[in-house]
């Protein structure tokens, strides 16, 4: 007997080093294992923005360790919905996938007060994704 797959989200913005990485982080803490994440950018950036890491760290969230990643076709392929958030034109199109586009205020150049209530934002949008995918994966 064969357990079922479990449900393939990836988290797409144009430089992964901001939203797609704070919905990461909190879809795997969340998710506990129970779902597979990916987090990738169309131009990824050279590193995560500091004040997302500082305001992450506040939720005990280390993502110190995370570096942007390049979008592949496997991750586009192998994911169940792609959550966009902010790329617009440059995100990619896989056929037979189910898209969510996130309109999420990008943290870049952004106060701490402000990336806190994006990463609120981030966060409850993530609570309610994983509680519809779970509820369908039970």
């Amino acid at each position: 007997m064969t357990s079922p797959k479990k449900p393939e989200i990836l988290f797409l913005c144009v430089h992964n080093a901001g939203r797609s990485q704070m919905a990461a982080a909190f879809a795997r803490q969340r998710g506990a294992g129970r779902v597979v994440v990916h987090s990738a950018g169309t131009a990824p950036g050279e590193h995560l923005n500091p004040v997302v890491i500082e305001a992450m760290l506040e939720k005990d969230l280390d993502v110190r360790d995370q570096m942007p990643q390049e979008l592949t076709e496997a991750m586009g392929r192998s994911a169940d919905v792609v959550v966009t958030m902010g790329c617009g034109d440059s995100c990619p199109v896989y056929p037979g996938k189910r898209y969510l586009d996130w309109e999420i205020t990008d943290p870049a150049g952004r106060s701490l007060d402000d990336v806190r209530r994006i990463r609120d934002e981030v966060e409850e949008r993530v609570a309610d994704l994983l509680d519809e995918l779970l509820s369908r994966a039970d």
